[in-house]
């Protein structure tokens, strides 16, 4: 089919929704940033902790959020394909602005791990955002549009660790949950006045069953490979962000403005990846997402070697900047993959089970990162999270050059 058949097929308004959703993914990603690098500093402010319980209750905090968005993700894609994706977003912005503020009352460890947690069953806004842009956007502008999508909560994964750490420096570790909460509010508003999702309700008894959906794909081997490559490249993120400003305070012998570097680190890879999506997302629609994946999988791979052997703050910004560059082609080509591949009136549901792969893999991050660097060392976290991002590349490598025959 023609470009212009497949593009009469879309509506011709589609650009303002995508800068709506690009701007709450923005908030999204710059509110999420903007908290968690400081919420084990902050953990460590409410109460007399051992360096191990430090380590673990960070983990919990980290993971609660994604144990209970593992758990509810389907059940929400179910209901976004019957409802729309829009009402997703709007739920996940109204409800995360009120638990993120409240998390910066939370007076001891467990009521931030029990808010995350309830945080977690109703997030969804990027994921649920980019299922919204995949089904108004033209497939010959795809690869574009969820690079684009992807350099939304990039960049504010950018700009919230650098404006967290000067107002966690200046006014403490609670001020930045309050000032996020203020903006997923926004980010509510914004969404439910000025996004337009062009979808027809399906009657749930005439959904088809996703398994179906699944036997009716050319190749649901290479769906199913993306699933699992979300939850390890989620996972290899994770397992180092609970644990980044206390492994920068201990680079540091905790002198100097801790949270300050501690937020620069943690922000160096979103410059990366800011930096090269556009080029990035022109590549995948030239060549195609799968060449982009293998490649930026060897390549996150190869810069995990020099970060487990590094004993500079600074070094390890540097490392974790080329790391964003390689990132840029990780999370984008997946979805485009998935967009591609997948008939559209399933994306909700689509979408949302890799939204549960990658709260699996938020988990597995966190917990992994935090128990190896509370039983050993911090180095230790980059050398297991690179070898599993190895392994990743060879599965990659022989389930794509295996052409799978239609169930």
């Amino acid at each position: 089919m023609e470009t212009s058949e497949q593009e009469e097929h879309y509506p011709s308004g589609w650009h303002r929704t995508f800068y709506t959703m690009w701007l709450g993914s923005f908030i999204t990603g710059a509110g999420y940033s903007m908290t968690m690098p400081f919420i084990s500093l902050f953990i460590n402010e409410l109460g007399n902790f051992s360096r191990f319980q430090l380590n673990i209750y960070s983990g919990l905090a980290f993971a609660a959020t994604f144990v209970s968005q593992a758990i509810v993700s389907p059940l929400w894609g179910n209901l976004a394909d019957r409802k729309g994706r829009k009402l997703m977003c709007m739920r996940a912005a109204g409800v995360m602005a009120i638990t993120i503020f409240c998390v910066g009352l939370a007076q001891n460890v467990w009521m931030i791990i029990g808010l995350r947690f309830l945080q977690g069953a109703f997030s969804g806004y990027i994921n649920n955002a980019t299922a919204l842009m995949a089904g108004e956007t033209p497939r010959s502008h795809s690869g574009w549009v969820m690079s684009a999508m992807a350099t939304a909560g990039v960049a504010g994964n950018l700009v919230g660790p650098l404006l967290g750490g000067v107002l966690s420096g200046a006014f403490g570790y609670r001020i930045p949950f309050f000032i996020t909460g203020g903006l997923m509010f926004l980010n509510f508003v914004g969404t439910s006045l000025l996004a337009k999702e062009h979808f027809k309700p399906i009657k749930k008894e005439k959904m088809k069953p996703l398994r179906q959906i699944f036997q009716e794909l050319d190749n649901p081997g290479v769906i199913i490979a993306m699933f699992f490559t979300t939850m390890v490249v989620i996972s290899s993120s994770m397992s180092i962000t609970p644990i980044i400003s206390l492994y920068i305070k201990s680079l540091m012998h905790n002198q100097g403005n801790v949270a300050l570097v501690a937020g620069i680190v943690a922000a160096t890879p979103g410059l990366g990846t800011l930096i090269a999506a556009s080029k990035v997302g022109h590549t995948m629609d030239r060549i195609g997402p799968k060449v982009v994946l293998r490649t930026g999988l060897m390549v996150a791979f190869v810069l995990f070697i020099p970060m487990t052997f590094t004993h500079s703050a600074w070094s390890l910004a540097f490392w974790r900047f080329l790391l964003g560059l390689a990132n840029a082609a990780l999370n984008p080509a997946i979805q485009t993959v998935l967009t591609l591949d997948v008939p559209a009136e399933a994306f909700g549901r689509i979408f949302s089970v890799n939204q549960s792969f990658q709260a699996v893999g938020a988990v597995m991050g966190s917990l992994i990162g935090s128990v190896i660097s509370g039983l050993f060392n911090y180095p230790i976290v980059f050398a297991v999270t690179g070898l599993t991002l190895l392994i990743n590349m060879v599965v990659i490598l022989v389930v794509l050059r295996t052409r799978q025959p239609q169930v």
